[in-house]
């Protein structure tokens, strides 16, 4: 018999089951306001964080609303929403049969510009670690990352060596995330994406800028500026 106690994550999955069965057999009804984390967590004899990772799970699905100082409710007419997986860009440059490499440009650490901070929740002027990534296939470029990463929510980035481990697959592979922000959109390449993506300035770029969080706070931001001519292909 196994009388250790179930890991924080289990017990997560657990409420996760248990609130969506009382929102599908409508004991909370669409708008209804939810109890609050302090209670749930004395009902379910867990900690408050394991609550509030169950219901951020549950807000990613689209089936509660969460508001600071207003409490959690059940979603009014929720919509289905996508599941997203971070790629590995080594992974998906060498699963196209490509010799990948990647370079870093600049690594520093300086104080969060004002939109870079708003994306984050943070404070201006943050003190964050800033990389300029060049990502190549068959050593021509395919991907130039500008990142922000926050060393509360990534403890021990300081100490990483960059050179050997690109910033993406270290994030990906040792910080979960919880929720995220993303935007894509259409750009022209200025001077420096043209330079880096080896293009003509105002060549036209799909462009992604992606913010993560974990239960630390805010793990990173990026944008993302592909080559010409990439094609984002999403399975349901």
């Amino acid at each position: 018999m196994n009388d250790r106690p179930a890991p924080s994550s289990s017990k997560a999955q657990a409420i996760v089951a248990e609130v969506r069965r009382r929102i599908v057999d409508r004991e909370w009804r669409q708008g209804d306001r939810i109890p609050d984390e302090a209670a749930l967590a004395i009902e379910f004899g867990v900690a408050r964080a394991t609550v509030n990772k169950a219901l951020q799970m549950l807000a990613d699905e689209g089936l509660l609303d969460r508001k600071r100082r207003a409490g959690t409710r059940v979603t009014v007419n929720p919509a289905r929403k996508a599941t997203l997986t971070i790629p590995i860009v080594r992974e998906q440059i060498e699963g196209a049969g490509m010799i990948y490499h990647h370079r870093i440009v600049s690594q520093k650490t300086a104080p969060a510009p004002d939109e870079v901070a708003q994306r984050m929740d943070l404070p201006p002027g943050r003190m964050l670690i800033h990389l300029q990534t060049v990502h190549y296939g068959d050593a021509k470029p395919f991907q130039v990352e500008d990142r922000w990463i926050n060393p509360v929510a990534a403890p021990g980035v300081e100490l990483v060596d960059f050179q050997r481990i690109n910033p993406n697959e270290w994030l990906v592979r040792n910080f979960p995330w919880l929720r995220a922000d993303i935007e894509f959109r259409a750009e022209n390449a200025d001077a420096r994406d043209a330079r880096l993506l080896d293009t003509r300035q105002g060549t036209a770029l799909l462009i992604l800028q992606r913010t993560t969080w974990n239960d630390l706070g805010a793990i990173t931001a990026v944008r993302l500026a592909f080559r010409p001519g990439y094609s984002l292909t999403a399975s349901p």
